[in-house]
């Protein structure tokens, strides 16, 4: 049995000690061993020697976004993405690609299958040798229809200790989640009716992770995964792992020992591999699995989607730049992801500290002016929003003139000039890179809201709309790419570089990005600064420059559509216009 360090085995013993108590302990390491023994290799297979830099952008796409009949999704998939990205984006997050029962794939029936309707493993790694790939561990909850809830039903060892049977009539008034649907749903066992704790919907039945044997399998798991190529690992509804009753049954401290210990078990056997967390939470509680820096090395940037298109519909930033100012400390070795779309809808919670609810209640009835959906959620004091869903590019119409296409497109083009500014890792949903539109026929066919924004597209059409200089797509994605150009080749943009947010007037949001100083990384050999400088409003703007700036260079050289006016120090922008500038 492969021999487990003595500061390692420490380590671990005080993680599982905390969850599983002194007993368990012993027995519970020798089962690590095991484990270990058989994934001691993936140190030496895993060739990435820093976990990021200025390359590193991450495309979001389902396994078969892109569809061309006779042939496997994945396989179609990965010569797109070849073709198409592979100069420009660093890491593919592939969203769950086993067999499912519904949610789009987060209703998983067998963890360590590739669903045959896309591919088989071959496909997966084929993709991870070319890009960095992330994979979600799908650890909360498992489908109904999988093995190990029908072994549950059926009294089968050990599946019978994975689910969370409850007393209908125990009082859970203080547990937190998503959804409106009913917490516990009846089931017929062996033993006769039960409860099981199902947190978003019914099909999606908790797991129990007061259970050891259930951490191990979710472990095991984990480096299987990472065996097949992960780099990235995307823990999905994290937030919600444990259940206590009395409590909100959110974000517990077991759940952040969970999280702590999957990092020591990485940083071990796999070093090199990320650990991504996703919880759409207000900021703090976001950041909280950050921990002190022995938790995720990476958490999701959720006050910014809603965010943007906040200020950019109001075309007032001031609210954008005092949220900045706060957000751009990380522990070492830590760092944001930023987004401004996903396969899930634009969750609101995180505004609910930084804005009123009443101009939460205004942003969701733009969203609804412009096509959109909103998804809720139960509260003690009745149904809240939760989500809006429509697609990002639809979201950054203007109401006032919602057909003017080329308007829109500046609109949103300001959105994601900004995402990539920012200090943190680039994650861009695929529909983005496109300017896709809502897509009604999806919810009319799944009756799901967040179907407007997962349309599932046709290789030869999408070819030919990449090839055609007068369709939207073109006009989207040709700029978003020499975007992704640009950004690669500039050490300011690494996420550890320092971010300062600068003061103008509310029309404007700015921020200066300075690289690392050339000791801290071999591959710099001067220091870099720049100036990200955005209109946020639908008139022209000035913004001067720091009385320092010399030697100016607008990197973004009017792809948007407008040189860049200079006069002394001051930039006047056009509507929506934005700005890189290098000195």
């Amino acid at each position: 049995m492969w021999r487990l360090s003595y500061s390692f085995r420490n380590r671990v013993k005080n993680r599982l000690s905390f969850l599983y108590g002194e007993k368990r302990v012993n027995r519970l390491l020798e089962r690590l061993g095991l484990l270990a023994s058989r994934y001691h290799d993936l140190k030496e297979r895993i060739k990435c020697c820093h976990l990021w830099d200025e390359h590193t952008t991450l495309i979001i796409t389902y396994p078969d976004m892109i569809r061309l009949p006779g042939e496997k999704p994945l396989v179609t998939l990965d010569r797109f993405l070849t073709d198409f990205l592979q100069d420009v984006v660093e890491g593919v997050h592939i969203l769950p690609f086993f067999p499912y029962s519904s949610d789009e794939g987060f209703s998983v029936i067998d963890y360590k299958r590739v669903n045959p309707d896309c591919g088989e493993w071959e496909d997966i790694e084929n993709i991870a040798k070319k890009f960095r790939l992330m994979v979600d561990l799908v650890l909360n909850h498992v489908s109904r229809c999988s093995s190990w809830f029908q072994d549950y039903l059926s009294g089968i060892a050990p599946s019978i200790n994975y689910f969370i049977e409850m007393d209908p009539k125990t009082d859970l008034s203080m547990v937190i989640r998503p959804r409106t649907s009913p917490l516990l749903t009846k089931v017929n066992t062996v033993f006769g009716e039960r409860y099981v704790w199902t947190t978003f919907s019914p099909d999606q039945v908790d797991l129990n992770y007061s259970h050891p044997d259930l951490l191990m399998e979710m472990l095991e798991i984990l480096l299987f995964y990472i065996s097949k190529g992960a780099r990235i690992i995307r823990l999905d509804a994290i937030a919600y792992l444990w259940k206590k009753i009395g409590t909100t049954c959110l974000n517990l401290p077991e759940t952040h020992e969970v999280v702590k210990l999957f990092r020591d078990i990485i940083e071990y056997l796999a070093p090199g591999v990320i650990l991504l967390t996703e919880t759409n939470l207000p900021h703090h509680e976001n950041v909280s699995y950050f921990g002190e820096g022995d938790e995720a090395h990476m958490v999701y940037q959720f006050a910014l989607p809603p965010l943007l298109l906040y200020t950019i519909h109001k075309g007032n930033a001031a609210v954008l730049t005092n949220w900045a100012k706060t957000v751009s400390i990380c522990p070492k070795n830590c760092t944001f992801l930023n987004f401004t779309a996903s396969h899930d809808g634009i969750g609101v919670r995180p505004l609910e500290s930084l804005v009123d609810n009443s101009e939460i209640e205004e942003l969701v009835n733009i969203v609804h002016t412009l096509g959109g959906l909103v998804s809720f959620r139960q509260t003690p004091t009745g149904a809240k929003p939760y989500e809006l869903n429509i697609t990002y590019f639809d979201a950054l119409k203007d109401p006032q003139k919602p057909e003017d296409l080329q308007w829109q497109i500046k609109r949103f083009l300001c959105s994601q000039i900004i995402m990539l500014g920012l200090k943190g890792v680039p994650a861009i949903y695929f529909h983005s890179l496109i300017g896709s539109s809502n897509n009604y026929e999806g919810v009319q066919k799944t009756g799901q809201n967040r179907s407007i924004n997962r349309a599932r597209l046709d290789d030869r059409y999408l070819r030919e709309s990449l090839n055609n200089a007068e369709t939207k797509e073109w006009k989207v994605f040709n700029v978003y790419k020499q975007l992704l150009k640009i950004r690669r080749e500039h050490p300011a943009f690494h996420p550890d570089s320092f971010q300062r947010v600068l003061d103008s007037n509310e029309s404007i949001f700015a921020f200066e990005r300075t690289s690392l100083n050339k000791f801290e990384r071999t591959s710099l050999n001067k220091k870099e600064r720049i100036y990200c400088v955005h209109n946020i409003s639908s008139n022209p703007q000035k913004f001067a420059l720091p009385g320092e700036v010399k030697n100016i260079q607008d990197l973004l050289g009017g792809i948007c559509g407008h040189e860049l006016k200079i006069e002394s120090n001051n930039v006047f922008l056009e509507p929506y216009q934005c700005c890189w500038i290098k000195c």
